[in-house]
């Protein structure tokens, strides 16, 4: 158990942390998962939106230290590729 005031404090802010990465991961992986949902219904439009507005959040995640750049990057990209696959 924390002793000193400062070690208490540590604990509140990483309680708060945790959170904050924990809903911004969850939020994260929502549209990646609405992405993969088009691209499985084969609706090449929805897949395209739903690309546009996951790869923000993945780039984001990223920046935050959510998960590493090469990561993110390798994620929006086999995106991509499979949503480009579907429309052709």
């Amino acid at each position: 158990m924390a002793n000193s005031l400062q070690a208490k404090k540590r604990i509140r802010q990483t309680e708060r942390r945790t959170q904050v990465n924990r809903d911004r991961r969850s939020r994260m992986r929502t549209y990646i998962r609405k992405v993969e949902e088009a691209i499985e219904a084969g609706d090449a439009d929805a897949a395209k939106a739903a690309l546009r507005d996951a790869e923000p959040q993945l780039m984001r995640g990223a920046q935050k230290g959510i998960i590493e750049k090469n990561t993110a990057s390798r994620k929006v990209s086999r995106l991509t590729a499979r949503v480009r696959a579907l429309a052709s």
